[in-house]
């Protein structure tokens, strides 16, 4: 918007104030000396301002006498509007706007409200709407109330002691957040539409006794003023104080039952916005102990694992891994990946009762036997009626070796990927957790060489199904091929070209969770960083 000095209001167009149709006059400099109270709702300009391409077409009139043209302009809320403009000898000219879709709120509104007033509420509700962040939603609500229903708002939100928050905003400004020391009782009514009551009367409310710390900065001196409550979801979601100029005449009846209604749909919107931050936070703060961790260099060996939710909207889902160092550098350390049966959010709280009782569970790590029946103990007498499968690896550094003891319970086998190309399947296998009244296994233990690996994995790999057909399985084939290719590459790199080439099978289609982690014996040379991040050739 365009700012130009405002003259003093000329008493002989003081008529046209109630025009039933938008009505401004500007001078011969394009100043504005007069605009109708719905000439102020169309044009969304602060007090004594012009909009550019309203000024630029009044400066634009023809000075010979010749008939002007309409001037069309689109205005991203109100929609097109025609202005016809009535230049008169000294300059100045009558500006009649015309909106041919009908401009919601322009037209003088009857009690009880109209079309216009569903319309305008309709457009309002999918702005408010557009956003769950509670910010943006009270930044589009004063934006809008201070565009269609006053010259200036403020949304204040639920008070906090002595610490008042809102947001204000003059009409086409930018809305701004302030934060002040204040007592919400020295606003007639506000303090009990923070509480949710019903509001007063804006001709009870003395606008000279309007504190300043709510009046926006640049606003000159309040004429009329009207405070409504936001109802929320149960709890108020705040207050909306709507603030009128000098000279602008009071809220009638019916523009206070409209803004009762806006705020009704402001309150909605800000309230939904805040229960979603609440639900995010817990989720976030749940899921930061369900995500799989980040496997580094460990007593001498290295890990790293790779992990793919069956909905690429979720972090978490029913496949996992861990790693549990040793206490000392010449121990085992417990590593292990699993398949909890199911997706989504409760396969994840399943995985994390399985991850929980396998940490308590690690002083008898030695015993891979014992841990699984344990396991399987308190899955049974869990009111979950999911099971599990799972592989666990106790591995330790033995001079340059590694050797790695595997305890599979019911999951597949991992493969062993030697420095000449080779892929072997390892021999352990058992019965799943969760399910049968005892669970067994055979241990099997594999010697790692410097630049060999041992690839642990869940089914969703081999079961992705896609390829030329998209209903073909990766398979275990496919998936040893790729291995083969990986002779001699670190842990992070095979995990990568596992998780590529499984991703580039899929395509586009559906898939289930999907993890992998790698357990590798450093090359010669190899600096080990014992517990720290992983160490760089020498």
């Amino acid at each position: 918007m365009a700012s130009s000095t405002s003259p003093a209001v000329t008493t002989d167009w003081e008529p046209l104030a109630d025009s039933p149709y938008p009505v401004a006059v500007l001078g011969p400099d394009g100043e504005l000396l007069h605009a109708s109270h719905s000439a102020h709702r169309l044009l969304a300009a602060p007090a004594g301002t012009v909009p550019h391409w309203l000024r630029r077409a009044h400066l634009d009139l023809p000075a010979d006498g010749t008939p002007p043209e309409t001037v069309r302009h689109t205005d991203p809320v109100a929609g097109r509007i025609e202005a016809h403009p009535s230049p008169r000898p000294d300059g100045s000219a009558v500006w009649w706007f015309v909106v041919p879709e009908g401009l919601p709120g322009v037209l003088p509104r009857t009690a009880g409200g109209g079309s216009h007033d569903w319309e305008l509420l309709t457009r309002l509700s999918g702005l408010l709407l557009s956003s769950l962040n509670v910010d943006r939603v009270l930044e589009t609500a004063v934006r809008q109330a201070a565009l269609h229903l006053a010259d200036a708002a403020v949304v204040v939100a639920p008070g906090s002691g002595r610490t008042l928050r809102f947001v204000t905003c003059l009409r086409g400004g930018d809305p701004a957040h302030v934060q002040v020391r204040a007592d919400s009782a020295e606003v007639p009514g506000l303090a009990e539409a923070l509480q949710g009551f019903p509001p007063v009367p804006s001709r009870w409310i003395d606008p000279d006794a309007t504190p300043r710390w709510l009046v926006p900065a640049g606003f000159g001196r309040v004429g009329s003023v009207l405070v409504t409550p936001l109802p929320g979801h149960g709890v108020p979601a705040g207050a909306l104080v709507l603030l009128r100029a000098a000279g602008g005449g009071p809220f009638p009846a019916d523009e206070e039952v409209f803004a009762r209604m806006f705020a009704a749909r402001a309150g909605a919107a800000a309230s939904a916005a805040v229960l979603y931050s609440e639900q995010a936070a817990v989720t976030d703060l749940l899921m930061r102990e369900l995500l799989p961790p980040r496997l580094e260099h460990l007593n001498g060996v290295d890990f790293a694992g790779g992990y793919r939710a069956s909905v690429d909207r979720d972090r978490i889902g029913g496949d996992f891994y861990d790693v549990h160092p040793a206490a000392d550098p010449d121990g085992e350390t417990l590593a292990l990946l699993g398949d909890v049966s199911g997706k989504g959010l409760e396969a994840a709280v399943m995985t994390g009762k399985v991850r929980n009782t396998l940490h308590a569970l690690l002083p008898l790590a030695d015993d891979h036997g014992r841990v699984l029946h344990l396991l399987n103990r308190a899955l049974l007498t869990s009111h979950h009626t999911r099971f599990a499968s799972l592989v666990l690896a106790s591995v330790r550094r033995e001079d340059d070796r590694v050797r790695v003891r595997l305890s599979a319970a019911g999951h597949p086998a991992p493969m062993v990927v030697r420095t000449d190309g080779r892929v072997t399947e390892s021999t352990t296998l058992g019965s799943i957790v969760g399910v049968l009244p005892e669970a067994t296994t055979r241990t099997d233990t594999v010697l790692l060489d410097p630049g060999e690996a041992c690839v642990l994995y869940s089914d969703g790999i081999t079961e992705a199904k896609g390829g030329p057909t998209g209903r073909e399985q990766f398979g275990e084939d496919r998936l040893r091929q790729a291995l083969q290719q990986c002779a001699g590459l670190p842990a992070e790199a095979i995990v990568e070209r596992v998780q590529m080439l499984t991703a580039q099978w899929l395509r586009e289609g559906r898939h289930d969770d999907m993890a992998v982690m790698v357990i590798a014996a450093p090359p010669r040379g190899h600096v080990a960083v014992t517990g720290g991040p992983r160490g760089r050739a020498a």
